[in-house]
């Protein structure tokens, strides 16, 4: 079914799967324009500052791979109302079941647009997304990353967005047992699944996996099977057993250096805990 364009508006303030989850249905019925709202807009609209700021939150919005435009709401508006903005018509407004209303359906009714409702059953599960088959036979390097990826941010797009890059982008998230084992107890803060799902959204990963070994090196098996040419590791996640194996494997290792992407700040997830 296609709608013409789609339109999510919103802050996207501190995005997590289930907000990507919405993005990705949405996607579905037709390309998808997000409309993130200026801090100002989300101050007067949330009733407080969003805890990221405009840039950072347009840059991932771009990095989710099921959007196709990202539009900036200059002023304020009104809660039931589209920030004016230039769109395709026609167009579908479509809003999560938690934020629709009655008011919201007669604003778009009079200015000929769709208006849809994504309901919770819309949004249920977190699906494995893109075709390994064909990434496999790219023809392009292979290059995997490790991590827990559990409080996502900025600072893991910039990361995925160099490393890809060197080549097809392989992610392997550690799964919630071995997270707690390297961690301890109240880590992860996110599901496996959860955290899989949010780093296949970005558009610079080919595939995202879930490790299925332990410790240190617990995408052994996921490495031996992909048979990457370079595993790389942010300066924070250089471990001599890393390095060990990639020399006895011949697999090239990379480390780069943590740094954000130019005009945002840095950022690391142990840092965000409850932010």
């Amino acid at each position: 079914m296609s709608n013409g364009t789609i339109i999510v508006s919103g802050s996207f303030d501190d995005l997590r799967a289930s907000n990507v989850r919405f993005l990705h249905r949405a996607a579905e019925l037709g390309p998808l324009c997000a409309v993130v709202w200026s801090d100002e807009a989300t101050r007067a609209i949330a009733g407080s500052p969003p805890k990221f700021p405009l840039a950072e939150r347009k840059y991932l919005l771009e990095s989710i791979c099921f959007v196709d435009r990202v539009a900036v709401c200059p002023g304020t508006h009104e809660p039931h109302a589209l920030p004016a903005f230039d769109y395709a018509s026609p167009a579908t407004w479509v809003v999560p079941a938690t934020e629709a209303s009655q008011e919201q359906e007669s604003y778009c009714r009079g200015r000929g647009l769709g208006y849809c409702v994504l309901t919770a059953a819309n949004l249920r599960g977190f699906p494995e997304l893109g075709n390994p088959s064909a990434a496999m036979s790219s023809g392009r390097k292979r290059v995997i990353v490790t991590g827990c990826y559990d409080w996502f941010h900025s600072g893991h797009v910039r990361f995925f967005e160099e490393v890809s890059g060197l080549g097809d982008l392989y992610v392997v998230v550690g799964h919630d047992a071995n997270i707690r084992l390297l961690k301890g107890e109240g880590h992860p803060m996110f599901p496996q699944e959860q955290r899989r799902y949010m780093c296949q959204a970005i558009r610079f990963v080919t595939q995202a996996l879930i490790a299925s070994g332990n410790g240190w090196l617990d995408a052994e098996p996921e490495i031996e099977r992909l048979r990457p040419d370079i595993y790389a590791v942010n300066e924070d996640g250089d471990r001599s057993e890393k390095r060990k194996y990639c020399e006895a494997h011949g697999i090239e290792y990379r480390v780069l250096k943590r740094a954000p992407k130019e005009g945002l700040p840095g950022r690391q997830s142990t840092a965000l805990r409850g932010f």
